[in-house]
């Protein structure tokens, strides 16, 4: 059971970048009549997304975050031990690694220990915990990038996907604090489950051929290739409702806390029925569970922490005693109790094309 403690980390500042072209939700899907977009959006919450321009990678929006935070905290670059780049939108399938080309755009030490993290939504607390465990083994500070261009295996005329996923980057340092708070970390993972999203072609498994990047229809009219990513949306949120619930009551037990305990619940953005239901069953007050959904849609491994801008952004800089949690893909989930008073909140940034 992975129950984990932390007692020397803390997290201290977060930025997002987000892109800038803007996507309604009502009118991107030919396949989806206006009638049809908008029953999808009021059960979603989602309005619009951001999608990035031809060209542009997760890597780009986590080279512009990590500018902005390294600039505004004035962090000395050699200072920084190790980066860690965490999405499933790398620049290249596997060779070279993102982290190293990022080491080099942000003009990190070539003493900086860099790698690739890929994991779904659960992925940003699972990414999370890995910084927080290099600080307790000796580290002094991390450069965590989290990015994400989800649009690129998203087909437009899949009905249970073209609505929902968005792209954003985001960028967090993670500092040694002989006083930090303990953080109390829980991860969960069912391979069982693991059909339930995917993206069937394109690994080593079934390799991209001519048959499986052409377009296909499907029974309910949608079309996609072997490389889009394809969902059961109804085993995905029977999971989800058996799961998140049990994962964040079992974090806060392993900490000694209770759910009154906490100032802000920054929740993986699936859709807004889940969050409401989520606020329902955990009887807090929908304030305390920002949401970000309805802007950027559900941007994967980055949804917690442009959610956390969001937040900033609406005028709030101090979330206090925190409840991180993702799930998804995998199937994997992950919650985290941590206190959030050291972080410095910036408020998120368009992307600024060249």
């Amino acid at each position: 059971m992975a129950l984990l403690q932390y007692h020397k980390a803390s997290v201290t500042g977060i930025v997002s970048c987000y892109p800038q072209n803007v996507v309604d939700n009502l009118s991107i899907s030919p396949l989806l009549s206006e009638k049809d977009a908008a029953k999808i959006v009021a059960s979603t919450g989602i309005k619009e997304r951001r999608f990035v321009s031809d060209g542009v990678c997760a890597s780009d929006l986590c080279a512009q975050a990590g500018e902005k935070l390294l600039n505004s905290m004035d962090v000395d670059r050699d200072s920084i031990d190790v980066l860690i780049f965490l999405s499933q939108t790398p620049d290249y399938l596997n060779v070279p690694a993102t982290s190293c080309i990022l080491q080099s755009r942000l003009g990190l030490s070539t003493e900086t220990a860099a790698f690739d993290m890929a994991l779904g939504c659960s992925g940003f607390v699972y990414a999370l915990s890995t910084a927080f465990s290099y600080i307790e083994s000796g580290a002094n500070k991390v450069l965590l990038l989290v990015g994400e261009t989800l649009s690129r295996f998203t087909s437009i005329e899949d009905r249970t996907t073209a609505l929902l996923f968005g792209d954003a980057g985001a960028a967090l340092l993670i500092e040694k604090n002989d006083d930090a708070e303990t953080s109390y970390f829980s991860l969960r993972t069912n391979g069982a489950g693991a059909k339930s999203i995917e993206i069937p072609c394109g690994g080593y498994r079934n390799p991209a051929n001519a048959e499986n990047v052409q377009m296909k229809e499907y029974e309910d009219g949608s079309k996609r290739t072997g490389l889009h990513v394809t969902m059961d949306g109804m085993k995905v949120f029977d999971f989800t409702m058996k799961e998140v619930i049990n994962n964040i009551k079992s974090v806060l037990s392993y900490a000694g806390a209770e759910i009154p305990e906490v100032d802000t619940f920054f929740m993986h953005q699936a859709n807004k029925f889940m969050l409401d239901m989520f606020a329902k069953k955990l009887k807090t007050a929908a304030d305390k569970m920002p949401i970000s959904i309805d802007k950027f849609g559900n941007t994967s491994t980055v949804s917690i922490p442009i959610t956390m801008t969001s937040y900033a952004q609406n005028g709030n800089k101090n979330a206090g005693k925190s409840i991180f949690c993702g799930y998804g893909a995998g199937l994997s989930w992950g919650s985290a109790y941590l206190n959030m008073e050291s972080c410095k909140f910036y408020d998120h940034i368009e992307y600024k094309e060249s």
